[in-house]
């Protein structure tokens, strides 16, 4: 029970705080130094016989800071808004903090730069132990008087704690109504302190103690002595079920493997339980005693706070889960939707003008990224943590690194790009690339595939497909088709006139060469020791070309031949007698084609006869008169002939 107290009956100095949240920095120090100035003077006033001097001393530091209030609007224009906590009231051990007995919080008491709340706070639980200690009584004197700078608690005749106007404020209420919460808080605190200190609670709470350790033990008991038989039995039902796999799977996922993994696990989860278990049991029986609850409250606040905010923060977190599942269904069936109409495209079921089919995979890749990072984009600010700095700083490093290790894979992707739609390379064109020359077998995001004309499979990045000079020998710039031409270098003393006759005949004869238009010849260079001729034709055979050159050269060398014609002009040894010069004018005429001559076939080997066959060839003869023959005579050989 508590009742108020005639004025003067206890006075208690405390320290003030000013409320700074309206303030700035200076003008909230400015009223920290008045409220100091007062303890001050109120302190001399009761000690020092010289009133006159501190009164004089009050006065004065009173008009200054006064002076200094008034200055303080100057000074806000430009100074922020730094000490706002009242307005949060926010608990920080420099200006707010809670006042605990036995764990339990009771109120919160302001503080200030000289008196700390955090000490102040010790110093008011201090008074309360003290005063909870000094007897075993069922009731409590308490009692709340005026005191000089604000309410002051009284417990059986000693002052606990006082309650100050800036208190109030802080919690606003008024300054009656807080200290009567407060005294009763005081109370009930006390009266709960001593009654768990109790003989018959000390009873209590050594059965509670006992019970736990009673079941804990029976755990213990059935963890050690059944644990291995559970892992086990555990284990014999996975390698029972896995069997099956190892058999789809050729033996590639070893059962025995699979049933040591589980049983691992298994193990592994019960040690868990059984820990926590015992975390929990060590924490429930210290907490059953008095002396010991501190100890067990911060066990307990060291797992099972984080544990609950884990799962308040889960359930907060269920309306952005709810909305992050609407947002991956919408992406979803969009997702859906846009491969079903490419799909259709494909087939042929949707036709878009001047929109090619090789365009259909790059296209529908692409929109598909573009979707997924719009559905990104709207899931952020719902993922957890993505307000937070840490979230934000280690999504700029991702970043930063897939901007600098990906830098080779981003032009090869836009050369891609590049490449498919710009629509210089078809997949089945033959196409040469360098030194490279293949038909194109698949154009990727990344890189070409070519098959060359000797059956390699050639990757070629984009990059370098786009940055290369591409020859198309499949597409036609016109209807002429593609120019096949190829340099032989013939001597001076040959008629140019025989030479061009000569050229144009081989092309004449060589398979897949146009003869409208006429194939034609130039003179490319007039060497040291011959003229290089330049044999040109057309042909519309682009994936023949290799065939086509091949056979080419086969017939000039062919014509040269039956004209009597050196291709080559050795080096230059020493000048001739005679001048490199044509005998005399060309009549015309070509040397005819040799027919080819047919070489006679190999005659035939007998066959072997069948061992049937054999055996009665030999009964035969021994039936039949022997015949005789004469001898041939025996060839020498070729060295005897020599020595003949």
């Amino acid at each position: 029970m508590h009742k108020p107290a005639p004025n003067g009956a206890a006075n208690f100095t405390t320290s003030t705080y000013r409320r700074c949240g309206d303030q700035t920095a200076m003008a909230c120090e400015t009223g920290q130094a008045i409220d100091r100035a007062g303890v001050l003077a109120a302190a001399m006033k009761a000690k020092s016989p010289m009133r006159g001097a501190a009164w004089l001393a009050t006065f004065v530091t009173t008009v200054l800071m006064v002076f200094l209030l008034f200055l303080a609007p100057v000074f806000a224009q430009d100074a922020p808004n730094t000490t706002d906590f009242p307005q949060d009231r926010q608990v920080t051990p420099a200006f707010a903090a809670n006042v605990k007995l036995d764990g339990k919080e009771l109120f919160v008491v302001r503080g200030s730069h000289v008196l700390p709340a955090d000490e102040r706070a010790k110093r008011v639980e201090e008074r309360l132990i003290e005063a909870a200690e000094a007897s075993d009584s069922a009731t409590v004197d308490i009692q709340v008087v005026d005191g000089e700078f604000g309410k002051n608690i009284i417990v059986n005749g000693k002052m606990v704690t006082v309650v100050a106007p800036l208190d109030a404020e802080y919690e606003q209420l008024s300054q009656e109504f807080l200290a009567a919460l407060q005294a009763e808080r005081i109370e009930a605190a006390i009266l709960e302190y001593r009654s768990r200190r109790s003989h018959s609670a000390r009873v209590e709470s050594t059965k509670e103690a006992v019970a736990y350790t009673i079941g804990f033990l029976i755990i213990s008991y059935f963890f050690f002595s059944r644990r291995k038989r559970v892992v086990n039995a555990v284990g014999r039902v996975v390698k029972k079920q896995s069997k099956d796999l190892e058999t789809v799977t050729k033996s590639m996922v070893r059962t025995r493997a699979i049933a040591a993994l589980v049983s691992y696990l298994m193990n592994l989860l019960l040690w868990v339980i059984y820990l926590i278990l015992f975390y929990y049991f060590l924490s429930f029986v210290l907490i059953s005693f008095a002396e010991t609850r501190m100890i067990a409250e911060v066990l307990l606040s060291t797992v099972s706070d984080p544990l609950i905010n884990l799962v308040r923060g889960i359930m907060d977190y269920i309306p952005n889960l709810i909305t992050l599942i609407i947002i991956f269904i919408v992406a979803r069936f969009t997702l859906q939707g846009v491969k079903l109409f490419f799909d259709n495209m494909e087939s042929g079921l949707i036709e878009i003008e001047s929109f090619e089919k090789q365009w259909i995979a790059p296209t529908l890749f692409l929109v598909r990224i573009v979707i997924i990072m719009i559905a990104l984009v709207f899931a952020y600010p719902y993922i957890p943590g993505s307000n937070s700095a840490a979230f934000q700083g280690l999504t700029l490093l991702a970043g930063v690194m897939l901007s600098l290790g990906s830098n080779t894979v981003v032009s090869n992707m836009m050369a891609g790009l590049f490449v498919i739609y710009r629509r210089s390379t078809n997949i089945g064109d033959r196409i040469q690339v360098g030194d490279k020359v293949g038909d194109v077998v698949e154009i990727k995001l990344m890189e070409t595939l070519i098959k060359s004309t000797k059956n390699e499979m050639i990757s070629i990045p984009n990059a370098q497909l786009l940055n290369s000079e591409i020859v198309n020998y499949t597409r036609h710039v016109d209807g002429r088709g593609i120019l096949v031409h190829t340099t032989v270098g013939i001597g001076y003393e040959e008629p140019p006139e025989k030479v061009v006759a000569m050229l144009k005949e081989a092309a004449f004869r060589t398979k897949g060469l146009l003869k409208n238009p006429d194939p034609f010849v130039l003179w490319t260079q007039l060497g040291d020791y011959a003229i290089n001729y330049e044999i040109n034709a057309f042909t519309t055979r682009g994936m023949s070309l290799p065939k086509i050159r091949s056979d080419l050269h086969e017939h000039i060398v062919e014509v040269f031949n039956e004209n009597s014609t050196q291709i080559m002009t050795p080096s230059y040894i020493a000048d001739t007698e005679i001048p490199k010069i044509p005998e005399g004018p060309w009549d015309g005429k070509l040397a005819l084609a040799k027919k080819p001559v047919k070489e006679p076939e190999p005659a035939k080997e007998p066959k072997p006869e069948p061992a049937k066959e054999q055996a009665e060839t030999k009964a035969a003869a021994k039936t039949e008169p022997a015949k005789t023959t004469k001898a041939k005579p025996r060839r020498r050989s070729l060295r005897s002939r020599k020595k003949s």
